[in-house]
């Protein structure tokens, strides 16, 4: 998934360059540039959270950043299509901007529902540990296994 976030913060990072010397022909169609800017702040933590062996993001953080980017692409796009004509949008970079728009919303998808299982499976894991802790931690309610099983002695 590293690989693929990076890629698409890539090339959503140069929709976002292309799209603003395409967009500040105008005042009224300078607008859209404190969407980019948010959606490159965006793209950057994203990046940042990817780089490097000891990336540390968990699930739920990732999907809280892709909703973010996401719900700016939403945004984004909305501008756009009422916009497209009167600023003289290049019809490349509104086609690349719903191709960037698309991914992101598959990779929010697929973020968020291993935010939910994560969750699910520290609460899991919780309830198990608070249930061992009682006593009642092992096969069919019984104590388990402990650690301190005694060997039978005598002749074997």
């Amino acid at each position: 998934m590293r690989v693929t976030v990076a890629a698409m913060a890539g090339s959503l990072l140069g929709a976002t360059l292309l799209g603003g010397a395409a967009l500040a022909q105008g005042a009224d169609c300078s607008s859209i540039q404190k969407t980019l800017t948010e959606r490159k702040d965006i793209v950057g933590k994203v990046n940042a959270a990817s780089q490097g062996k000891k990336a540390k993001i968990t699930a739920a953080a990732a999907c809280t950043l892709f909703t973010k980017l996401q719900a700016n692409g939403t945004e984004g796009l909305k501008w756009i299509s009422a916009n497209k004509d009167w600023c003289s949008i290049p019809d490349s970079f509104v086609e690349g901007f719903k191709a960037d728009h698309g991914r992101v919303s598959t990779l929010k998808t697929k973020v968020c529902q291993a935010a939910v299982q994560q969750a699910a499976m520290e609460k899991k894991a919780r309830a198990m540990a608070a249930q061992q802790q009682q006593g009642g931690g092992g096969l069919l309610g019984g104590p388990g296994l402990t650690g301190s099983f005694r060997v039978p002695q005598g002749a074997l």
